[in-house]
């Protein structure tokens, strides 16, 4: 029973460890980190059958399109540092009744559930399921649930038998994880009907992780070519520059003679200075993320400004001068960096970023947007800058 109880304890850790994956590449201990999880993320993404596991279903390297995903991010940063904060709360009390000798705790959020300890924790995983929305941390954070749900069974056995007078009146008045009012009507009572419950909720889950996948997707800012290159901004407000240069911008010389008409492209448009543009591609040692010097201020800026965090340090707009007003000539410049999509299936911005799309970096490109000038060209390698690591699309 204690290995098996164990496996369930460490389960929630190895949550939270792959979860926060994020945190740990701007970490120097990536590399280390890597070396274990990255041969696991490339093995599925080899067949077909698991290689949604390594994909993602919301916007993390782009700024949400619309009210919508801007609403669902924000709810994930709620539900993580509320989560949090409600544990550590759950925890103080059960170790200050230990301290002083003071027996079980029913007070505070004790008085309607059982095991609000858990109940934060299952809070906290989905919102770091939404701040790094790998489908795998889904999947994980299902297990989690089945895990706390089995350490909670496990834990009123072991109260019943110790008091089973008082423990049995105190779980007839609360519920496990919900409130009691709530529970007894969503969550049946037999054996059987609980376990197809938690079927529902991973079904329910998982389709709710496909849905979202589309419906980024179907909302990102893009523009394309006559369904030959496809671009996406990452910040909304460089969709007007798309439209009115992208068409322009591929006819430079250095990128269209870089440039395939055989094959299908992805383009992702943004600012110089955007500080996710390793995940992307290797565009140089200045832009992985665990060799900056303020990952403290990354991390804060991750949780608490979901979408500044993104658009920081840009330096899209440069002046020749101090003002617009004093200089006629004002550059706009952009980043696009070029991947190929070697087998995509279709001609649409889904096939672009299918989850069993290959996407190739080809070469980058520096463009004053506004003067359509070069200001820098490099070929680029096949990896991004963490090797092969499946990263996210949007």
């Amino acid at each position: 029973m204690n290995k098996t109880k164990t496996i369930f304890s460490a389960a929630p850790v190895l949550y939270f460890i792959i979860g926060l994956e994020v945190l740990i590449m701007i970490s120097p201990f990536a590399w280390f980190f890597y070396s274990a999880f990255n041969p696991f993320l490339i093995e599925t993404s080899k067949f077909a059958a698991t290689r949604w596991l390594s994909a993602f279903f919301l916007p993390h390297m782009v700024v949400p399109p619309d009210v919508f995903l801007k609403f669902v991010r924000v709810l994930g940063s709620v539900f993580f540092v509320g989560g949090f904060f409600l544990f550590l709360i759950c925890a103080f009390a059960v170790y200050k009744a230990k301290f002083l000798k003071r027996g079980a705790v029913v007070k505070g959020l004790y008085t309607f559930i059982r095991h609000p300890q858990y109940a934060a924790l299952i809070t906290t995983g989905a919102g770091l399921a939404v701040l790094w929305p790998r489908f795998l941390v889904l999947v994980l954070w299902l297990f989690m649930v089945l895990c706390y749900y089995l350490l909670a069974k496990d834990e009123e056995r072991r109260m019943l038998k110790l008091h089973n007078t008082d423990y049995s009146r105190y779980m007839a008045q609360t519920g496990m994880f919900l409130p009691k009012n709530i529970e007894q009507v969503i969550m049946p009572k037999s054996v059987t009907g609980r376990a197809l419950t938690f079927v529902m909720l991973s079904v329910i889950t998982l389709a709710t992780g496909f849905f979202l996948r589309s419906y980024t997707i179907s909302h990102l800012t893009s523009w394309n070519d006559n369904n030959h290159i496809f671009a996406v901004a990452i910040m909304d407000d460089d969709k007007f520059k798309m439209e009115h240069r992208m068409a322009q911008v591929l006819k430079i010389e250095e990128i269209s003679s870089h440039i395939n008409a055989n094959n299908k492209y992805l383009v992702y448009f943004l600012p110089p200075g955007y500080i996710m543009q390793g995940l992307i591609a290797d565009t140089g040692d200045n832009w992985k993320l665990y060799k900056q010097h303020h990952a403290i201020s990354m991390i804060t800026d991750w949780v608490f400004h979901p979408f500044s965090h993104l658009c920081q340090a840009h330096n899209a707009m440069e002046h020749n001068g101090n003002s617009a007003a004093h200089s006629p000539a004002v550059t706009v410049i952009r980043k696009l960096i070029f991947l190929k999509i070697p087998n995509a299936k279709g001609n649409n911005l889904c096939d672009m970023l299918a989850i069993s799309a290959t996407r190739e970096p080809q070469f980058m490109a520096d463009v004053d947007i506004h003067n359509l000038k070069l200001i820098d060209f490099k070929e680029l390698s096949n990896n991004t800058g963490w090797g092969n690591i499946p990263v996210p699309t949007f």
